[in-house]
């Protein structure tokens, strides 16, 4: 067997047309295989060591040929672990779907970009529908990019907006009911998956802002997932807009769920954390909310205990004052400060001369994160 260094299994067309005979092939690996796993012999295995050996000092020699290196080991590693055929297909399609996904979205890495999740079954006549469609509209215009999953409903909605050539399309291989819509078929940026998790993980690395439009246990799953990953650290700061047509409700009653039995009458969340995302039934507004969290705020960046927050504007001595005496519960020892990049920002030149708030994050008021970016974007 001669290595295949071509995308031909995940070509445009086979992305944009596949529709395997096999369901199987559509259906995610959810359970652990039962099959057994075939014993490689000493021998064979110490020839593969000394071949991976050599590969590996190789690439030592090469730029970032040691984290490639890594994958080299751990590959071999399966063989070692005696890790059955099952799993290791697991591992092998979702390996693939990452680096493929990588690669179509590298050139657009300077691009803001936004997801917007909604239900696949909403009619082209509803006003969920218009209303996603003229958000992505109007986003598009804000020179973003919008990513959805490729389907039709409110993922047909967001790229008929948005038109062609900002859309990003990831669609999901199912054995019903999805189906590639007309504005990202056969596009360059329509990236086809088998599995869940590999494409909701390019979904949020590769956005700077999440909108949702009423949908059903899949567009809670994203919701809730991103609210979890911002509430947790996981994720960096991004705005999330949960999007109803003028006069609609399903988003304010979702609200009041979560504000009477999640906060009110469980205490299971913090009142913060209300401000990781915005509800409302108006999309100007909507829009202004993501554009606004980008207007001071550009990024964060994490050395060692330090959380380095990258700005457009250098606040003022008085402005710096002001921030440590209000903010001062978010950090754990010190006070906020404000310079120019750290040493281990080195790696990105692009934004050396941004002047950076920086101060030593508790890591766990993520929502009072929020709440100093907000003060950051309101800045004079």
């Amino acid at each position: 067997m001669q290595p295949d260094f071509k995308d031909k299994d995940t070509d445009v067309a086979a992305a944009a047309t596949e529709r395997s005979d096999d369901i199987a092939e559509n259906i995610e690996q959810s359970q652990e295989s039962t099959a057994p796993a075939h014993a490689v012999d000493g021998n064979a295995l110490s020839g593969v060591y000394r071949l991976a050996g050599d590969l590996m000092a190789r690439l030592l020699t090469v730029p970032d040929g040691d984290l490639v290196a890594e994958v080299v080991e751990t590959a071999v590693k399966l063989l070692r672990d005696q890790t059955n055929r099952g799993d290791l297909k697991l591992i092998s399609k979702s390996l693939k779907e990452i680096r493929y996904s990588l690669k179509v979205f590298a050139p657009y890495r300077e691009t803001r970009k936004i997801s917007i999740f909604g239900s696949a079954r909403t009619p082209e006549d509803h006003a969920d529908y218009r209303a996603a469609e003229l958000f992505a509209k109007m986003m598009a215009k804000h020179g973003w990019m919008v990513t959805t999953g490729a389907g039709g409903g409110i993922m047909a909605a967001g790229h008929g907006g948005a038109g062609a050539d900002p859309s990003f399309g990831l669609a999901i291989r199912l054995p019903f009911e999805q189906s590639t819509n007309v504005h990202i078929a056969r596009d360059k940026k329509l990236i086809n998956f088998k599995y869940f998790f590999t494409r909701k993980l390019m979904f949020v690395r590769s956005s700077h802002a999440i909108a949702l439009f009423p949908g059903g246990f899949g567009t809670m799953d994203e919701g809730f997932e991103v609210l979890t990953l911002i509430q947790t650290g996981k994720s960096v700061p991004m705005p999330i807009v949960y999007i109803d047509p003028p006069g609609g409700t399903f988003w304010r009653k979702w609200l009041e769920y979560v504000e009477q039995e999640l906060l009110t009458g469980r205490r299971l969340i913090n009142p913060d954390d209300l401000r990781l995302f915005k509800v409302t039934d108006d999309v100007e507004e909507a829009v202004r909310e993501v554009v606004k969290f980008y207007s001071n705020y550009h990024s964060v960046r994490y050395v060692r205990n330090d959380l380095a927050i990258r700005l457009h504007r250098r606040p003022t001595e008085a402005q710096l004052a002001a921030i440590n005496d209000k903010f001062r519960h978010l950090s754990t020892g010190g006070p906020f400060t404000v310079g120019g990049p750290l040493p281990a920002e080195r790696d990105e030149p692009a934004l050396a001369a941004m002047p950076r708030l920086v101060f030593a994050f508790n890591k766990r008021d993520h929502g009072g994160l929020r709440i100093l970016i907000d003060h950051l974007n309101d800045l004079p």
